[in-house]
């Protein structure tokens, strides 16, 4: 096969679910004139999915096997000075894995979406914005210049905001989607100002061009600073990844965008735009591995988020919070491989955690309809004998995300805390530390909710009237049974969790060699193993994935993971009361977990507050007063003053002017006699 791939092919591929979109969006709503029913919206965005996920497969084969590359200009848009701002595509081992990644979740929620949102009045209107999503997401991966990951950056936050928001007359929902946005933008503009350096000192928005000149851009200095530029501009990209990414402390917003429709939790906030910055990471590997101080400063935020956002996830009662808090500590995972030079082991537990945790939202997804939507995990119990297909995809969804060996978790998480422990960066002491410690705290929280949810007593004829609130997950189309006996949920619904089943098990075994130490990210990510050695010493330990799940036996990490279940078996069967005894007896630490660590209360309460006084000081100081009061008001009197003043001279007398004249003279004579002498 060539080793070249095809432009026209390739723009198939984010074009397919923007058309898709488009027919949806346009002439399935009240827009367009609802020209098409609900079957041939969810039909042609299907399709146009379907279409991107096969050509997606079709890239991957050829990059994986033939070792075809893509990097060319689509579109030229503007030319200013030697600056090119283009549309283009960048296809090498990294993109081709995010194509897929991307399409082939977004195709299991796209057709989950049909049974969850079976009569949702915003059916049509939920399709286009999913597709609108995916050729966001699937523009940014495939992009090769700055400009294009910008507008993909862009985009995705944009229809996330729509998303989150899409019961658009629940308070709590737009209270959501406007956090969202607002924290987001807080690391756009960090994102913004570390790409506007990039295009003032390498003088091109091009990653090739960019990366050709990183060796200048890291002799320079950042103007006025003993800073070295490369190190400014890495960590400025970083604040971008860590709103998008949800790092400590921008990640306020995604627990609360379990607000949207659980479909967009699975394609959203687990599989891909939390995944963006990471992704962008690992694609500008080769000016990070320039700065060992923007390293340092990913490993430290990488292992607070790991550490911390998962202690949240033991308090949380509500079933998608538990998955949304397990979520934020995976990417914190992510970040801390990236920060240890281990990009390939960052990208490989981004897919791998796709997969089981798309899964894992879709099953929570499954057992809020067969719970009549509720969502309140301390009102259920013993739901395993009435959702089978549920249960069993749940539990290796659980399995996966605890690292148990085989299991595609396992190779990523480990290979983590391997590359970590290798590394010699400031910081990784720290990092090890807490992606250890997280191992235990995964394991308990998750298994907390698998328990209460799938075995022991039957709750969920006892939720009380106030616990049972429908406008938790308003989905008028549910109705409200006089029983609240679980049930299956349709083939729709339970196809999509068996096909992301099999991935979540078998995908870490198939693909770890090639992924992380065989050639597949050869031309993607670069790594300076003189510096940052943690791959090389990953690589030397390494004999196969079958022996790495033997050599898991003995180690500290499998029996941490194994502690935490065992515990929360002990503490949730075998003896309920414990639970509410610990809580009571350790009161003010609950009580600090229950707040968030306060975070929510501070941004509210101070920095919003600060933020308004600075807004009401530059309105009242600075518009009021000083633009209108004295610049443009005080402008008008004087001219007003001086008009009053010059009107009294111009009396019409000639003689008046004469004197004038005389006087003039006077002034101008006395004034050269004065310069002559």
């Amino acid at each position: 096969m060539s080793q070249t791939l095809s432009a026209s092919t390739l723009l198939a591929v984010p074009l397919a679910p923007l058309a898709g979109s488009l027919i949806a969006g346009i002439f399935g709503t009240t827009f367009g004139g609802n020209w098409i029913g609900r079957r041939l919206s969810h039909t042609f965005t299907i399709l146009g999915v379907l279409i991107a996920f096969i050509i997606s497969a079709m890239t991957l084969k050829s990059v994986a096997v033939d070792g075809a590359r893509f990097n060319e200009t689509i579109y030229e848009w503007m030319v200013i000075g030697g600056l090119k701002m283009e549309i283009g595509f960048l296809v090498d081992g990294l993109t081709a894995m995010m194509m897929c990644v991307v399409t082939f979740v977004s195709l299991m929620v796209h057709i989950y979406t049909i049974g969850y949102m079976e009569e949702d009045d915003g059916y049509n209107r939920f399709f286009a914005y999913i597709s609108l999503f995916t050729f966001s997401m699937l523009m940014l991966v495939m992009s090769n210049n700055f400009l294009q990951l910008f507008f993909g950056w862009e985009a995705v936050g944009l229809v996330s905001y729509l998303l989150i928001g899409f019961w658009f007359n629940k308070p709590s929902a737009i209270f959501a989607n406007l956090k969202a946005f607002l924290v987001n933008r807080v690391g756009d503009f960090g994102f913004i100002l570390g790409i506007g350096l990039i295009a003032a000192f390498a003088g091109t928005l091009s990653y090739a061009e960019t990366f050709a000149k990183a060796g200048d851009l890291a002799k320079l200095q950042f103007p006025g600073t003993e800073w070295l530029l490369v190190t400014v501009i890495c960590i400025c990209l970083f604040i971008g990844a860590m709103g998008k990414s949800a790092q400590f402390p921008l990640h306020v917003w995604l627990p609360d965008s379990m607000e949207g429709p659980t479909p967009i939790s699975a394609l959203i906030h687990a599989a891909t735009m939390v995944t963006a910055g990471i992704f962008m990471v690992a694609r500008m590997s080769p000016l990070f591995e320039l700065s060992d101080v923007a390293l340092s400063f990913i490993l430290v935020i990488g292992a607070i988020t790991a550490l911390f956002m998962g202690f949240l996830g033991i308090i949380q009662n509500d079933i998608k919070r538990v998955v949304a808090y397990s979520t934020l500590s995976q990417l914190g995972y992510m970040t801390v491989a990236l920060g240890a030079s281990a990009y390939s082991v960052a990208v490989f537990h981004l897919m791998t955690h796709a997969f089981f945790k798309a899964l894992l939202f879709l099953a929570a997804g499954s057992v809020i309809i067969g719970m009549h939507h509720n969502q309140d995990i301390r009102w259920m119990g013993g739901v395993r004998k009435y959702m089978p297909i549920t249960w069993i995809t749940s539990l290796l969804g659980s399995l996966a995300l605890i690292g148990t060996p085989l299991f595609s978790g396992f190779y990523s998480k480990d290979s983590i805390i391997e590359a970590v422990h290798e590394s010699h960066l400031p910081g990784a002491g720290l990092a090890y530390w807490a992606v250890l410690i997280g191992v235990f705290v995964t394991a308990f929280y998750s298994f907390r909710m698998y328990f209460l949810v799938f075995h022991g007593k039957e709750r969920f004829d006892q939720v009380p009237p106030h616990e049972h609130d429908p406008s938790e997950e308003p989905d008028p189309h549910h109705h409200q049974d006089e029983h609240h006996t679980p049930h299956e949920s349709p083939w729709v619904v339970t196809a999509p969790l068996l096909l992301l089943a099999f991935p979540s098990v078998v995908i870490g075994f198939l693909t770890i060699g090639p992924m992380l130490y065989g050639d597949f990210f050869k031309d993607a990510i670069f790594v300076d193993a003189a510096r940052h050695p943690a791959m090389a010493e990953l690589a030397k330990l390494y004999h196969g994935p079958a022996q790495m799940a033997l050599h898991a036996f003995s180690t500290p990490v499998l029996y941490l993971a194994l502690a935490g279940v065992a515990l929360s078996y002990y503490m949730y069967l075998v003896n309920p009361a414990l639970p509410v005894r610990i809580a009571s007896m350790f009161r003010p630490v609950y009580q600090l977990l229950e707040n968030k660590y306060y975070m929510d209360w501070f941004n509210e309460h101070v920095l919003a507050k600060a933020a308004r006084g600075l807004g009401i000081g530059l309105w009242k100081g600075g518009d009021q007063a000083v633009i209108d009061g004295a610049v443009v008001n005080g402008s008008a009197r004087v001219v007003g003053l001086f008009a009053g003043v010059v009107r009294r001279v111009q009396s019409g007398y000639i003689y008046h002017y004469a004197l004038a004249m005389i006087v003039g003279v006077f002034v101008l004579m006395t004034w050269f006699v004065w310069l002559a002498r």
